[in-house]
């Protein structure tokens, strides 16, 4: 077929992110991190939020969503495109990655595959929340881990959301959960957790963000809850695992494995 001539390019990888505003320069990191773990692959950035989309764009930057992305992968004629699920959980961000490539699987003639969200496998997750748990925890201090949560409760990814409270709650004695706007929000079991936390003999609340980068939930909704856990405890956001001034998930080289991982795993499925 003649519109196979057009495809003389092997590979490309696309990182589609829920992007931020502040700190966007975490994903370029990851980017960066990528086209050296996969020497002579092109890698390409996609952002999934509109409203941060729209802001990087007001700030000067160009950046496009993912079908965009994919489009102008297609035009540049790769003959394998890689799109990479930089999400925590399989939840809602996800399911559109899902149905964008799929969408694209029906007329582009590249070869479109689409990775795993980081916390997809139990072991992996397991494992992760294991280290991270063990980093952050302080003696005689509580760890309240703030998940960012989905919207809808009829997903799949959920399980993926229940099972790491659940586990980081049965870890050990003081660690409690709570999401921003998924399942048990803060705001609607905030007198509960206060009950628990002083029942269970806890003064120290430490507050550990469940996010990928540091951006404006991690600016505002952070600070929030430390304020009003703040009048019953002496509390504290969890300090950074790197060089970096405020805690994120992206800077822990675990996360960082599981997606080069992740994206090896697509590679081999191509059959080259």
């Amino acid at each position: 077929m003649k519109r196979y001539r057009h495809y003389k390019k092997d590979k490309a990888i696309i990182l589609s992110c829920f992007g931020s505003i502040i700190e966007q320069q975490k994903y370029l990191d990851l980017k960066k991190s990528i086209e050296e773990q996969f020497e002579g692959i092109d890698v390409f950035i996609a952002i999934s939020s509109r409203m941060v989309l729209k802001g990087l764009i007001k700030h000067g930057f160009e950046y496009k969503n993912l079908a965009q992305t994919i489009a102008d992968v297609d035009m540049h004629g790769y003959k394998n495109i890689i799109v990479a699920s930089i999400n925590l959980f399989p939840a809602c961000e996800h399911e559109l990655l899902k149905k964008t490539v799929e969408g694209f699987r029906h007329f582009s003639f590249s070869n479109i595959r689409l990775s795993n969200a980081i916390f997809t496998r139990t072991k992996d997750t397991t494992l992760f929340l294991k280290e991270l748990d063990e980093r952050v925890s302080k003696k005689n201090t509580a760890n309240l881990y703030v998940i960012h949560g989905t919207p809808k409760l009829e997903l799949g990814g959920l399980e993926s959301v229940t099972y790491s409270a659940k586990y980081l709650e049965q870890k050990r004695k003081g660690n409690y959960t709570c999401s921003l706007e998924g399942a048990f929000p803060f705001f609607a079991i905030k007198d509960e957790l206060i009950k628990r936390i002083k029942k269970d003999g806890f003064k120290k609340v430490q507050i550990v963000p469940m996010l990928l980068v540091s951006g404006n939930h991690y600016i505002n909704d952070m600070a929030e809850i430390s304020k009003e856990l703040g009048e019953h405890f002496k509390t504290k956001i969890a300090k950074s695992l790197s060089e970096d001034e405020k805690f994120n998930l992206l800077q822990m080289p675990t996360i960082k494995e599981i997606i080069v991982n992740n994206i090896k795993e697509e590679i081999i499925k191509l059959g080259h």
